[in-house]
């Protein structure tokens, strides 16, 4: 069955967007500094943050000043996914959005600290 995913432009204190995935009734969420990739071949660095609510996938605005986060949130993209596999360190997963399509992967740095992820297209 297919669940949701999203990824939000975030103009924070540094642009970066959050990619947030349904999984267990939340939303498994990364911090990536540099726009997602859409072709293969591009790896860009993923930070694991806190999970969300699944609420949070529909949610656009302006979170205020003197909060975590603090800044305008757009929806970059969404869509449904399908967890191919899941272990330790590694998520394959297939998107189906407007702008993220086709088989990706999370794999988690070895050595290098527990929130650090690598996020491609296959």
């Amino acid at each position: 069955m297919d669940k949701i995913f999203v990824i939000h432009e975030h103009h924070a204190s540094h642009l970066h967007w959050d990619l947030r995935f349904e999984e267990n009734n939340v939303l498994v969420s990364f911090a990536l500094p540099k726009e997602p990739p859409v072709n293969k071949g591009i790896k860009h660095l993923a930070i694991k943050v806190e999970d969300h609510p699944l609420a949070y996938a529909n949610f656009e605005g302006i979170i205020p000043k003197g909060h975590y986060g603090a800044g305008t949130v757009k929806i970059w993209d969404r869509g449904t996914y399908d967890l191919l596999k899941k272990d330790n360190d590694k998520y394959i997963l297939v998107f189906k959005g407007k702008k993220i399509n086709g088989e990706y992967t999370l794999l988690k740095f070895e050595k290098a600290g527990e929130n650090q992820w690598l996020f491609f297209k296959n």
